[in-house]
């Protein structure tokens, strides 16, 4: 079974949201000294690709550690947006040309492909298209319980100090559902038939997790892509 990586490798250069922890790695012992390697890692929870739990905006809401983990792996839909430039609002009607009420028929979590992952690591990742909130309230309407996107965030990103406007997450978050951030590789998935997983780190009290996001095809799917 061949397994498509959607992660970012987390390294000295993993772009962190403006003002969170960076990433280390500092490797602490040596196999030439004590006979076998140990590193000790320092990053925010909301490092490279990975989950939000509701927590992360509401205190009486779900921790990544509470999180129903059959809602984070199984069949996926991807709607292709890669027709928006930066800072682009994606609307409802963006969302209904991309047959998005087709595609979620039969699934729960939906990944919305903007191609901006191409960005990763650049100031221009910051410049992403960015969801309407009036969208993300149609999307839980429709039974979505879990939303990925190649973007920093499915709200704009704010980089001029001002206050910004997260109804996405406030959306997505209040309904008790879930939101994946910086995945990768969405252009090598088709629109429908993938299986996906999107797992947490198992960590008390916690508002969200770095993840190890994979797609795979069930063995009766034949492999394609749009």
């Amino acid at each position: 079974m061949l397994v498509y990586d959607l992660s970012h490798k987390l390294d000295v250069d993993t772009q962190p949201y403006p003002g969170d922890p960076v990433f280390s790695c500092h490797q602490v012992a040596f196999v030439k000294e004590h006979g076998y390697n140990v590193s000790s890692l320092s990053l925010g929870s909301h490092t490279g690709t990975h989950i939000d739990a509701p927590y992360h905006f509401f205190e009486d809401k779900k921790t990544v550690d509470e999180l129903d983990l059959s809602l984070l792996v199984g069949p996926a839909a991807v709607a292709d947006l890669t027709s928006k430039g930066a800072r682009e609002r994606i609307s409802w009607d963006d969302l209904v040309r991309a047959n998005v009420a087709s595609l979620v028929e039969n699934c729960h979590i939906l990944f919305v492909r903007t191609g901006w992952s191409k960005h990763w690591k650049t100031s221009m990742y910051l410049d992403h298209p960015f969801i309407d909130r009036e969208a993300a309230k149609k999307l839980v309407e429709m039974g979505v319980r879990v939303l990925g996107v190649d973007t920093m965030s499915p709200d704009e990103t704010i980089v001029d100090g001002s206050e910004g406007d997260f109804g996405v997450h406030e959306t997505i978050l209040g309904a008790g559902a879930m939101i994946v951030e910086n995945l990768t590789g969405l252009d090598k998935l088709p629109s429908e038939h993938v299986h996906v997983s999107v797992l947490p780190l198992n960590i008390a009290g916690c508002d969200g997790s770095p993840i190890r996001a994979v797609a795979w095809f069930p063995e009766n799917q034949v492999e394609k892509t749009d």
